[in-house]
């Protein structure tokens, strides 16, 4: 009866200890690695709103108001906040944007173009191509470096710092005492430890994926806290990473082609394309499109202001002489730009996480190898002296 007790005893401490903050940390992680996936979700729920009101004819701003007497948490709560600012007087798109964190910029951007039009319903496809899911493939290997950043570099840090504490200056001291001669490739590791330069170079990496997972699980916004007006950092790396710079083209090939068949003039449409990108460079790029059709280019040679590669330029030739508009000829095109920046994403992704992995593991083969440098020379020097 006894070991009975002290097995049930020794249970429920086991529950508290290991088991309790193990389920709490699993389900801290997955709250947060779900976050981008739960904002793309409120948001399609808000185009499915939107798209069921404009069928229905109804009003796109009492129809919000009406939604939010429901007091749906499940919708969050900058759809309330939008709602507010509503019923304090101002339309869908300056709602929205006093409400950055709750749809994605560009979205809000479509949407504000799509209301200068006059007609919302036109321009939801192209905010569902903004909405798009990466790949499984790419969201896993997101997960797992957010796994590496939750486990694998604190642990790298405090071991290195025991190490350097207690343990190499032991082996030092034990190692002096015995008159043993230290390899050049251990007192060269020990150097590094010496100088702190493993340590640093973990503390880097450590900060790196921590901004990494700050990026990925934040969102937008927490990005445009890191813009700049008189200098937007930011957009002009989104233009220079491979595959952001192919959702950038896609979203402003997509709203141009939409608003042509629209009937909107040319310079008008190149202006609100540039705008539902929410990126300054695609917007620079755009007013120098219309600075070119103001002089009398035609639109699809005035495009290779905004595509550097001229792939843009024949792709608007050939749809400009198709049937059936604008966004219809140029559907194919928007799925291979998609396909090409999801494989660019995925192998940046794979690289960057078997890149710190490979890192990772020569920073602890060299550990061990001086550590146990160390361990051979001391045993050597002990059979010297028997």
């Amino acid at each position: 009866m006894t070991n009975f007790l002290q097995f049930l005893a020794g249970m429920f401490w086991y529950s508290i200890l290991i088991l309790l903050p193990g389920g709490v940390f699993s389900v801290l992680l997955h709250f947060l690695l779900s976050l981008p996936m739960r904002r793309r979700d409120r948001a399609l729920f808000f185009l499915d709103l939107l798209e069921t009101v404009l069928q229905r004819g109804q009003s796109v701003e009492q129809a919000i108001l009406s939604a939010a007497e429901n007091h749906d948490r499940a919708i969050g709560v900058h759809f309330y906040l939008v709602a507010a600012h509503i019923e304090s007087g101002d339309r869908l798109g300056v709602a929205l944007e006093k409400t950055p964190g709750f749809l994605p910029p560009q979205v809000t951007a479509i949407l504000r173009a799509g209301e200068q039009l006059g007609d919302l319903k036109k321009v939801l496809p192209a905010c569902r191509e903004v909405l798009r899911v990466a790949p499984d493939t790419v969201r896993t290997t997101m997960h797992y470096m957010v796994a590496i950043l939750m486990l694998f570099a604190p642990i790298a840090c405090l071991l290195i710092s025991l190490l350097s504490v207690f343990i190499i200056p032991k082996f030092k001291d034990v190692a002096a005492g015995m008159g043993a001669k230290i390899w050049p490739f251990t007192s060269f590791v020990f150097g590094l430890n010496d100088a702190h330069v493993l340590i640093i170079f973990e503390m880097i990496l450590f900060f790196l994926l921590a901004m990494s997972a700050m990026i990925y699980i934040g969102g937008p916004g927490f990005i445009r806290y890191f813009q700049f007006r008189g200098f937007p950092i930011i957009d002009w790396i989104a233009w220079r990473v491979p595959w952001k710079q192919k959702k950038l083209q896609r979203t402003f090939s997509a709203m141009l082609a939409v608003l042509l068949d629209g009937g909107v003039p040319e310079a008008e449409a190149v202006r609100l394309a540039g705008n539902s990108t929410a990126n300054e460079i695609c917007r620079h790029r755009a007013a120098r499109v219309i600075a070119a059709l103001e002089k009398g280019v035609k639109l699809d040679e005035a495009v290779r202001a905004f595509d550097d590669s001229g792939e843009f330029h024949w792709r608007l030739t050939n749809a400009s002489h198709a049937n059936g508009g604008f966004l219809a000829a140029l559907r194919g095109w928007h799925e291979a730009l998609d396909a090409k920046a999801f494989q660019q994403e995925e192998t940046a992704a794979h690289t960057v996480t078997s890149g710190l992995v490979i890192l990772n593991g020569l920073v602890v083969a060299l550990i061990a190898t001086a550590m146990f440098g160390m361990l051979v020379m001391i045993l050597n020097a002990t059979l010297d002296a028997t």
